[in-house]
């Protein structure tokens, strides 16, 4: 057997060279009148061989032999990646999905489609390929498996072909009927199985087929095991995903086509973050999945990069003219990724993201809703990085349903002109594509909805399609964008200077001041950099409408406020909120070097430590806390000690007060006199003396009292003030509306390892939410919270 067909996964689909029914029909008939490659090394024949098989024959000799039963096929999907190829099983409920639809297809004529893996995926049996429904991607191979193989350096089993595993079957059968063993299959490309009995099964090749480098015959002719049925492998039956579906997520991708440290596109990241959202599903919502208040929440990919370096734009041909030759790889990778950044700060590339993005996550809604018609759930975005950017400013520029579009009135339907399109192509110059538009039944309306693809699909050239896209965004913009002001959502200014209207709309004096406007801020610095209310977008940026209202929006690792500050934006207005968005949660890991804080923008005068992400198992890491520990340990110490030293320094700096002796009842009023006289001469006498001692003494004295009132008393009321200050349970403080009143900085607990080094995890810190669970966690509480669905934590 050759390699390449191994590493396919399969046998060559031949049917082998002996009738299998005279075969076993036949005892003492021996199969071949030459001696195969096997029969040279191990001397396998058709009768018994006491040295090779009568160890394994003993097991079964006394035992009567079962039925025939016949094999129960699982369905399996192939994967490649790179070089390697893997066959990976459905669930059982999609395969018996599919065992049903292959027992009917039979009897119909047309294709019959089986929708698997939560519908995002088709299966086309009669084709025996499975195609994803929501991204682009390759069709893979699907295989009806009975009869799998596994060689001594193989890792899993692979799958017999379909037809392979027939003749497989059917050799089993006859055996078991017959109760007749050891007997050989041979097969045109020189390929043999040999059935020992129920439980040996071996498979052999032949030595001429074998790789030359082999060092020995052994190993070149070491034969591979075969198993009959996918409950005798070592294989993981994934769990079949709950067909409800309670919320729907989209997830934007950051810049590059790689998401993690394995460059994994973006579709692989969110089956993985998806993965994780089941099997959290199942440990803290185990009791309501089993009373069916909860199902699942579809996550969904959403790919912007591979339409921005496209064939439409033609970027990608114009940054290689211009890029030096050396260092290939570091460029192609700066290409390719880090240029994302500067694209999206372009008004001419950042406005075919902006439109990717938004008709992409549109797209997904309305096929998403068509497979899922009784799906009546909330919908929420995610962005990661720059996505999470890209969906802060469509989200400020999002419309409410009362708010009529600028420069449109609310009740009129939109045109683009009273010209015909004939007319508009005339004056283009593209009278010639006249007859493919009208085909297609498309006037000016429906041309203003046409996207870049659609007008490619139709076989127009780039040029004419940049005109006719560029002619109707001149006419679908309003005036003010047109001429560069910044388009505002609706409540924000850029400028405490510039006039608004009664409704919070922007003035249009804005537009005719700008130019001037910064011609001054160059010169005499006119802006004024201590407070800014919110203005969000970009120059000459038409953000398009989303077709639902999104209930959250959460970032990961986003750069959000350092864009804010770097245009301009000091200060976030704390009663501003997303038109149509009501909640955001800013996710971010302690080490991300990308990811920046929103909260500080909004409450200045408070020093807010980030909310902590508690722990998927429910708890703290145990190095925070023992972290933590410490700290209390070290402060009770501190504390401890001070005290003991005050009450010490208090003992000693207290001066002694003088006291005089009892009178006795006998002594005399001139004895007493006396005494006096000789205590004053004696205080006379050493008066000098005590003078030029008094200031050395002085000193002495008060400088206990010194210490202790600056120092001691100092440190021991900051340390028990600090103290108190733990005990008092800090009052909540409202950090804006951006989250409805609640916090908005999430961060999460770094690993035990990743504390020893912050700098060698720093890059992977800014990758690792899509295989994060208490990320995934945090996402599935809030969605749940508002389901009033109760999050229970498991016993660990």
């Amino acid at each position: 057997m050759s390699n390449s067909p191994c590493e396919e996964g399969g046998l060559s689909q031949a049917a082998p060279n002996v009738n299998t029914q005279d075969l076993f029909e036949n005892p003492t008939q021996t199969t071949a009148t030459e001696k195969t490659p096997e029969d040279q090394v191990l001397p396998v024949v058709d009768e018994a061989s006491p040295s090779s098989t009568s160890s394994f024959e003993m097991l079964d000799m006394e035992s009567v032999p079962a039925p025939y039963q016949e094999v129960q096929p699982h369905w399996f999907f192939c994967r490649r990646a790179d070089d390697n190829t893997s066959w990976l099983p459905f669930s059982r409920e999609d395969s018996d999905k599919l065992q049903n639809a292959c027992n009917t297809v039979g009897e119909k004529k047309e294709e019959v489609v089986v929708a698997v893996d939560g519908e995002r995926y088709d299966v086309y049996v009669k084709e025996r390929r499975r195609h994803a429904v929501y991204w682009e991607q390759s069709p893979t191979e699907v295989r009806r498996c009975t009869w799998f193989y596994k060689g001594d350096k193989d890792t899993r089993f692979m799958p017999y072909p379909e037809d392979f595993s027939k003749s497989l079957e059917e050799a089993y059968m006859i055996a078991v009927t017959l109760d007749e063993w050891n007997r050989k299959l041979e097969f045109p490309t020189g390929e043999t199985v040999i059935l020992h009995n129920p439980k040996l099964m071996m498979q052999y090749q032949p030595i001429g087929l074998q790789d030359e480098w082999v060092s020995s015959p052994s190993e070149q002719t070491r034969p591979r095991t075969v198993k009959r049925g996918v409950d005798n492998i070592s294989v993981e039956i994934p769990d079949g995903e709950p067909e409800k579906v309670d919320h729907l997520v989209f997830m934007v991708h950051g810049i590059g086509p790689a998401c993690d440290l394995r460059f994994r596109s973006i579709i692989q990241c969110v089956n993985d973050f998806r993965s994780a959202s089941l099997s959290l599903l199942a440990s803290h919502y185990k009791r309501a999945q089993q009373d069916g208040q909860v199902g699942r929440v579809e996550f969904l990919p959403v790919n912007w990069h591979s339409s921005l370096h496209g064939d439409a734009t033609g970027v990608d041909e114009d940054i290689q003219r211009i890029t030096l030759p050396s260092i290939s790889k570091l460029r192609h990778f700066t290409n390719d990724t880090l240029l994302d950044l500067f694209f999206y700060n372009s008004p001419t590339y950042c406005q075919t993201i902006v439109d990717t993005v938004a008709s992409e996550i549109n797209r997904l809604h309305t096929l998403f809703n068509q497979r899922h018609p009784e799906f009546k759930g909330a919908v929420s975005v995610v962005g990661h990085s720059l996505g999470s950017l890209i969906l802060f400013d469509l989200l400020t520029n999002q419309r409410t349903d009362s708010e009529p579009r600028k420069g449109v009135p609310s009740d009129e339907p939109f045109h683009l002109s009273c010209d015909t399109l004939e007319q508009t192509l005339n004056r283009l110059g593209l009278q010639q594509y006249l007859e493919t538009l009208q085909a297609e039944n498309l006037d000016l309306e429906s041309l203003a909805l046409c996207q870049d693809s659609d007008l490619k699909d139709l076989g127009i050239p780039l040029g004419p399609r940049k005109k006719i896209l560029n002619y109707v965004k001149r006419k679908w913009l309003p005036e003010d964008c047109k001429t560069g002001a910044v388009c505002l959502a609706p409540g924000l200014q850029v400028l405490p200077q510039a006039n608004s209207d009664p409704d919070g709309n922007q003035s249009s004096g804005l537009t005719m001041q700008q130019p001037q406007f910064h011609r001054a801020q160059s010169i005499t610095s006119a802006v004024d950099y201590e407070y800014f209310d919110v203005g969000i977008g970009q120059v000459s940026i038409e953000y398009p409408q989303l077709a639902f209202h999104p209930q959250t929006f959460f970032a990961f690792g986003s750069p959000i406020g350092m864009f804010l500050t770097v245009r301009g934006l000091k200060h976030v207005d704390p009663n501003y909120t997303f038109p149509t968005c009501k909640s955001f949660y800013n996710i971010y890991h302690p080490y991300d070097p990308v990811a920046y804080r929103i909260e500080p923008m909004i409450v200045s005068d408070v020093d807010l430590e980030p909310m902590l992400i508690p722990h998927h198992k429910g708890r703290k890491r145990m190095h925070l806390e023992l972290k933590d520990s410490l700290t209390r340990m070290s402060m009770d110490l501190k504390n401890n000690v001070l005290g003991s030293l005050r009450t010490a320094w208090q003992s000693f700096a207290r001066l002694p007060v003088a006291a005089l002796p009892p009178v006795e009842a006998g002594e005399s009023t001139i004895e007493r006199n006396l005494q006096e006289a000789q205590a004053s001469a004696a205080v006379t006498a050493s008066a000098k003396r005590e003078e030029k001692s008094a200031d050395l003494w002085t000193k002495i004295l008060d400088w206990p009292r010194a210490l202790y009132k600056h120092y001691i008393q100092g440190v021991c009321e900051e340390a028990e003030s600090s103290s108190s200050a733990e005990e008092t349970e800090q009052p909540e403080i409202k950090v804006g509306m951006l989250n409805g009143g609640r916090r908005i900085d999430y961060v999460l607990q770094e690993k035990p390892i990743e504390s020893f080094n912050e700098y060698l995890f720093a890059i992977q810190s800014h990758l690792c939410y899509w295989e994060s669970e208490d990320t995934a966690l945090l996402l599935l509480k809030e969605i749940y919270d508002k389901l009033g669905v109760a999050f229970e934590q498991p016993q660990q």
